[in-house]
């Protein structure tokens, strides 16, 4: 199966960057992945919601050019479905199952996702209500599609 992130925005930290690169290494027996970063746009302090609504639709229309016709769309969002580690693992697997060879997963920018690339989304889905860091996001994600391979193939894995 292929695997694209498609995230907004570049990892500045450091500590992100090897978390990112180490669970690259370790999905790397599993699937084929890429991760796909589009240019963020800077959002000054007190925006009104009209910038933010235009800030937002300028980085969709850069996530929309990476969308793949055949693909799985899912995107990250705090309004989405929330499963746990092993239903999302069988999910995983059940895309498989079905012949969906690839699935994109979507990260917005820090003020989430444009109502555009939502409704082209086969799914939503959420880690959380809390808010966190797009950067660590990533991460996140990136974490539970390596445990989602691990539960998928009976292999242990820390709880």
């Amino acid at each position: 199966m292929k695997i694209t992130v498609i995230c907004v925005g570049k990892i500045k930290e450091d500590f992100y960057r090897k978390a990112v690169s180490e669970y690259e290494k370790r999905l790397s027996r599993y699937c084929k992945l890429e991760v796909i970063e589009v240019q963020d746009e800077k959002t000054p302090d007190n925006a009104g919601a009209a910038l933010e609504e235009q800030i937002k639709e300028r980085e969709a229309a850069r996530i929309l050019k990476h969308i793949k016709e055949d693909a799985y769309v899912i995107t990250l969002e705090i309004e989405g479905s929330k499963p746990d580690s092993v239903s999302f693992s069988n999910q995983l697997q059940q895309l498989a199952v079905q012949g969906k060879s690839h699935v994109q997963f979507i990260i917005g920018g820090s003020l989430g996702l444009h109502h555009s690339v939502s409704k082209i989304a086969n799914q939503a889905i959420s880690f959380s209500n809390m808010t966190f860091p797009h950067q660590l996001m990533r991460v996140i994600l990136l974490e539970q599609i390596y445990r989602g391979y691990r539960i998928m193939k009976g292999e242990p894995y820390h709880k």
